[in-house]
């Protein structure tokens, strides 16, 4: 698996590998049960500090996105989340609200915004669908 880090994006870099850890559950790329890069080898690759990535996996285990095993590693955990349907919502209803305040910003109207949204939930779908279909 291979992570990218942007030192100028302005987003923390735990933050950057939190996100595409989560992307990367979701597209497929990753299943409940593997295994995650080691820490020290992954800060290596990555040249940030292992408290870094520690810190973006303690980020994802309190997310109930990985757990980790004492001796053995991280590992992402089976799609059940820790989180009841309304906090689930809230958390998803606060993501929708900050694209939906950047496509206005951006002036995207609501037919190019939700054809947008369409098109990542058919590509994450074909991801994941590739990714079943290769195994």
């Amino acid at each position: 698996m291979i992570f990218q880090i942007d030192f100028k994006a302005g987003k923390p870099v735990y933050l950057q590998l939190v996100d595409q850890i989560r992307y990367a559950a979701a597209a497929g790329r990753l299943r409940p049960g593997e295994p995650l890069p080691s820490i020290r080898p992954l800060a290596e690759e990555l040249r940030v500090n292992r408290n870094t990535i520690a810190k973006a996996y303690a980020e994802l285990e309190s997310q109930g996105v990985i757990e980790t095993l004492p001796g053995k590693g991280c590992f992402l955990k089976v799609n059940s989340s820790p989180f009841t349907k309304p906090v689930r919502d809230k958390l998803l209803l606060t993501e929708i609200d900050e694209a939906v305040v950047m496509a206005h910003h951006l002036q995207i109207g609501r037919d190019k915004f939700l054809a947008l949204v369409q098109e990542r939930l058919d590509y994450f779908e074909r991801k994941s669908t590739q990714h079943d279909s290769a195994e």
